[in-house]
């Protein structure tokens, strides 16, 4: 036999309660789901960012007096530290010393880097005479696919 709760710890639903309740649950159950447009239903995409096509042509920026710090130092780190391999170890390092370099040690590299700077900046003058007279035309080379 089924036992019967009394009645004063029976819950008792009025009729608006029960038709919230009955909302609530078709939300939870997901059976409203003919309800909602598809466009609710699908995750939003992000568009996907247009591709820029570079020139062959185009001269490259020159590194920074960094760079052609780090060159030399790398050499000499890995001569000094056979066993260490690691790029980002030999990178610490390199940072760490350019940081506690003064001004006069980093003056060598800073003159290459502006004049390798220099050179760019002709360099890039140049190209975009070239491009505004119409002589720098990008040409498609399918070369690869036509053999």
């Amino acid at each position: 036999m089924a036992r019967k709760t009394p009645k004063s710890k029976r819950r008792r639903s009025s009729p608006a309660s029960s038709a919230s309740s009955n909302a609530i649950r078709k939300i939870s159950d997901g059976s409203d789901k003919e309800k909602r447009s598809k466009s609710a239903m699908k995750p939003k995409r992000i568009p996907k960012k247009k591709s820029v096509k570079l020139d062959a042509k185009k001269p490259k920026k020159p590194p920074t007096a960094f760079f052609f710090f780090l060159e030399d130092f790398r050499k000499d780190f890995q001569e000094q530290n056979p066993d260490v391999k690691s790029m980002r170890d030999i990178g610490k390092a390199c940072g760490e010393k350019w940081k506690t370099m003064n001004y006069e040690e980093k003056v060598k590299y800073y003159d290459i880097a502006t004049e390798k700077r220099a050179e760019f900046d002709k360099a890039m003058a140049e190209y975009i005479k070239k491009k505004e007279n119409g002589e720098c035309e990008e040409i498609e080379d399918d070369s690869e696919f036509d053999e």
